[in-house]
């Protein structure tokens, strides 16, 4: 009884392989002639492909515009090291921000730590474009806290002396710094790692 209760999707197993197979052997007969090589010679690859497509118009050959072509310009390499050098910048005040806000390390409404504090203030709120505002008559602490309007979003909050506490967007922050410190390569960078600009 066992046995049959296993056995029973082998029908449908061997119709899902045979089905796999005959796609496999029609996309190889609808490719057949239609990609060659561009070392080849290209009136034997005309003649092979109208013969084979009934068609006298042979496609053009492809070129080879991946990525790996593309390590070979000089200012895409330049472009890739001055990416990977600004990440390399970047990423350890990203993933502290993510990990304040994303983890359980602080409650809503808690103040950050000492350590955490420093890193935010210095890498952070220091380079947000209206910092001034944010930090109006004087900042006493950094917290953690959901969003007024958003209630499922956590974010970072400047708390001034007089007891207002503003929301500040991280990315922001990050964005300026990357204008700030790289200016050529900022625009390529924002618009290729953050989601929106």
């Amino acid at each position: 009884m066992a046995a049959s209760f296993l056995l029973r999707p082998l029908p449908s197993l061997r119709f899902s392989l045979r089905h796999l197979r005959l796609r496999l052997q029609i996309g190889e007969r609808s490719l057949a002639g239609t990609f060659y090589c561009s070392a080849a010679d290209s009136a034997a690859a005309t003649d092979d492909y109208s013969r084979s497509n009934g068609s006298s118009v042979a496609p053009k050959p492809v070129k080879e515009t991946g990525f790996f072509t593309r390590l070979d310009d000089p200012e895409f390499r330049k472009w890739k090291n001055k990416e990977a050098e600004i990440l390399q910048d970047v990423e350890p005040i990203i993933e502290l921000t993510k990990d304040i806000l994303h983890s359980r390390r602080y409650l809503d409404g808690e103040r950050l730590s000492p350590e955490d504090e420093k890193s935010v203030l210095d890498k952070l709120l220091a380079f947000h474009p209206h910092c001034e505002d944010k930090v109006g008559c004087g900042l006493d602490y950094i917290m953690v806290d959901r969003h007024p309007q958003f209630k499922f979003t956590r974010c970072l909050f400047a708390v001034r002396t007089d007891g207002v506490w503003i929301d500040f967007s991280y990315q922001k922050c990050l964005r300026a710094y990357i204008q700030k410190k790289y200016p050529s390569h900022a625009d390529r960078f924002i618009k290729r790692h953050f989601k929106r600009s």
